[in-house]
């Protein structure tokens, strides 16, 4: 146990108590250890090169990183998706969860412990996705490091650390079905994308927005659902979930419009204020065209 550990079990008695509660299979795994401390420094890491990366390299040239990391790194982390939605799809139909309201099973049955360990998978997915952001400083791929990015990318370790401590599996199971097979389309974008021959020729990058949208609809209609339905899972688990949905939805929605509406809106009035422009030139060019006459030359009136 680290010292924050200590002081918060020594200082809030209903911590404590929570963590007598947790679930003891995932006690002891790494990175969980009932122990906020190694999933919360990671994410401090995380927020700390966010602000001062920027600035470490204001006055240096971008980092160039070849072609063949950033294309393993992105097909590992589609592998590593798809290898998820496997497992967790396969021990949900083994356990024969109830697909709108499934409670905690604390079992060690073998369908459950492939959710549980699935699940697993997914919150240690978040820590590696920091290098998403590590590729953006680095390069000074600035633009792409927006508050959406780096809220989502530094909260999703913390609440799957809460996830994974106390409630892995039951009502939680949609989240990282849905959202694990989102990724394994988005890093297929990346990781394709890097291919100079093939970045033209990839059109589905407007539709993994549109993806992670629905995603968190159905997911805030589901656990929203079981909330209104009194579904027998910790009730505290399923606020925190909706919760967080809300505030995705939100901010996905307005990265969606004004990165495809707006921008595309504002790149239609540039384009026809540059024709308008090209046309009125064009037109002033032949009216002061000139002309000979008798030898001299003369404009056309």
């Amino acid at each position: 146990m680290t010292w924050l550990n200590e002081l918060l079990k020594e200082n809030i008695p209903s911590y404590n108590l929570a963590l007598k509660h947790g679930d003891p299979r995932t006690k002891d795994w790494f990175l969980l250890w009932r122990d906020p401390v190694p999933a919360v420094t990671l994410a401090l890491i995380y927020l700390f090169i966010v602000i001062f990366g920027p600035r470490y390299m204001r006055n240096r040239e971008a980092f160039h990183i070849p072609a063949w990391i950033l294309f393993t790194y992105n097909m590992a982390l589609v592998a590593l998706s798809a290898y998820m939605v496997e497992e967790l799809v396969v021990g949900i139909w083994g356990s024969g969860y109830n697909l709108l309201c499934q409670r905690m099973k604390v079992t060690n049955d073998k369908y459950e412990m492939k959710i549980v360990n699935a699940l697993w998978y997914y919150y240690f997915s978040k820590a590696i996705e920091f290098m998403d952001t590590i590729f953006m400083v680095v390069r000074k791929r600035y633009t792409q490091i927006t508050f959406l990015h780096v809220f989502h990318h530094s909260t999703m370790l913390i609440i799957w650390w809460i996830v994974m401590t106390w409630i892995p599996g039951g009502q939680a199971w949609l989240g990282p079905v849905l959202n694990s097979t989102v990724h394994v389309f988005m890093y297929a974008y990346y990781g394709l994308s890097v291919i100079p021959a093939l970045r033209n020729s990839l059109w589905w990058k407007r539709y993994i927005t549109m993806f992670q949208l629905i995603q968190f609809v159905l997911i805030f209609t589901h656990t929203f659902s079981g909330l209104l339905t009194g579904c027998d899972y910790p009730q505290w688990g399923q606020i925190m979930l909706s919760g967080y949905m809300i505030i995705m939805l939100i901010l996905f929605t307005n990265f969606f419009i004004h990165e495809y509406i707006t921008r595309s809106n504002d790149a239609k009035r540039r384009k026809q204020k540059s024709e308008i422009s090209d046309k009125t030139s064009n037109d002033e060019s032949t009216t002061k065209k000139p002309t000979r006459k008798n030898g001299v030359n003369k404009k056309e009136e």
